[in-house]
C-alpha cells in the first residue's frame, strides 16, 4: 500500500502541492487529474524518489521512499515512473531499449520477455529499428514497454498516451491496463484526458490549487460531481439554476448537467437559442444562448443552424441524481 502523509512542495516560494494525504491500495489502479499546473506531475515525481517533499512522508508498506537527499541514485527499485521525458537510447534498436532492464544471464528469458512487450506495445515489427527512426509516439511506447520490464510493484505514468495515435490508443489503453490488472500492478495515472482513465481507473484524485479538491470511486465523481471543475474533467458540462430546467422545482439550487444529458426538443423544455454547431463525428456539439444570456452546450443528432430556437430537456432521474445529498 503507498501512503503519502502530509506532503507539501514549493518551487521556490511558489507552493505547489500543500498537505497531501492518500492512501493507495495494492493491486488499485488510481486516477490523478486536474489542469495543468495543478501538481499531478510533481506528485508523481514525489512519490517516485526523483525530488525531495518540504514537509511530510511516503510510505510503500512499512518502507519509507527518500528523495534525492538521501539516495545517491533517485527512484526506488520495486516502482517504475514514466515521465513525459521517455529517457531511450536514441542509436539502439528498440529490442534492445526494451531489453535493458532483463538479466543477460537468462537470454531466453530475456528474449521471450522482450518479445512479449513488443507485443503488448503493437511494435512487434519494430524490433530492429533503432529509436531515432520512430515517430515520437511510437518512441512512448517503446518508453513504456521499458517501464514494464521488471514488472514493478507500482506503476507511476504521466500522460501516458499524449503522443499517440486515437486509433491505436484505444487497443492499448485495453492491453496496458488488462495486463497490469492481471498482473496485480498498483498503477497511478496522471492524465488530461478522462478517456484514458474512466473505463479502466478504480479510483480518481483530483488536484486544484495545490490541494486534493475530492477524491472517491471514479464512477462516484462522475456521476455526483462536486462541482464545474471536476465535471468539466469528464467532458463538456454546464451548471444551471434548477427552475430554469424544470420552472415547477422549489429550489434555487444549481445542479450541473452533462451535453449530452440533454434532450433537444422543438416544442417544449428550456429555451435556448443556437450560436454553433461543432461536428464531433456521430453527433454535433452545439453551443445555445438561454434567454438570460446564459452559454449552453448540448450534444444534437443533426446540425443546428445558428439563430434557430430549440428546447431542451432533462430526465427527472438525473435531476434527482444531481440533488442527491
Amino acid at each position: 500500500m503507498l501512503r503519502l502523509q502530509q506532503i507539501s512542495f514549493s518551487y521556490n516560494t511558489r507552493p505547489v502541492l500543500e498537505n497531501i494525504s492518500l492512501e493507495v491500495q495494492a493491486g488499485e489502479h488510481v486516477a490523478l487529474m486536474g489542469e495543468s499546473g495543478c501538481g499531478k506531475s510533481t506528485l508523481l515525481k514525489l512519490i517516485y524518489g526523483l525530488i525531495s517533499p518540504g514537509k511530510g512522508k511516503i510510505f510503500w508498506d512499512d518502507q519509507e521512499v527518500k528523495g534525492p537527499l538521501y539516495n545517491l541514485i533517485p527512484g526506488e527499485p520495486f516502482m517504475k515512473y514514466l515521465s513525459q521525458e521517455f529517457d531511450l537510447m536514441p542509436f539502439t534498436t528498440v529490442r534492445e531499449n526494451v531489453a535493458e532492464f532483463l538479466s543477460v544471464f537468462y537470454p531466453e528469458e530475456r528474449e521471450s520477455r522482450t518479445t512479449e512487450l513488443l507485443q503488448l506495445i503493437e511494435l512487434e515489427g519494430f524490433g530492429n529499428t533503432k529509436v531515432r527512426y520512430l515517430s515520437i509516439g511510437q518512441q512512448q511506447r517503446v518508453a513504456l514497454a521499458r517501464v514494464l520490464a521488471q514488472k514493478p510493484q507500482l506503476l507511476l505514468l504521466d500522460e501516458p498516451f499524449s503522443h499517440i495515435d486515437n486509433f491505436r490508443k484505444n487497443s492499448l489503453r485495453r492491453k496496458l491496463f488488462k495486463y497490469l490488472e492481471e498482473e496485480g500492478i498498483t498503477c497511478i495515472t496522471a492524465t488530461h484526458d478522462y478517456h484514458d482513465v474512466l473505463p479502466f481507473a478504480q479510483h480518481a484524485i483530483v488536484l486544484r490549487d495545490a490541494e486534493v479538491l475530492v477524491e472517491g470511486p471514479i464512477m462516484d465523481l462522475y456521476k455526483h460531481p462536486r462541482n464545474l471543475y471536476v465535471a468539466s474533467l469528464f467532458g463538456e458540462a454546464n451548471l444551471l439554476p434548477i427552475e430554469v430546467i424544470k420552472s415547477y422545482a422549489d429550489t434555487k439550487r444549481r445542479i450541473i448537467v452533462y451535453a449530452h444529458e440533454f434532450r433537444v426538443s422543438f416544442s417544449s423544455g428550456l429555451p435556448v437559442t443556437v450560436n454553433r454547431s461543432y461536428p464531433m463525428g456521430s453527433y454535433f456539439l452545439v453551443e445555445g444562448t438561454h434567454e438570460d444570456g446564459e452559454i449552453v452546450y448540448f450534444n444534437s443528432n443533426e446540425t443546428l443552424k445558428p439563430g434557430r430556437q430549440v428546447f431542451l430537456n432533462i430526465s427527472l432521474e438525473t435531476i434527482n441524481q444531481r440533488l442527491a445529498p
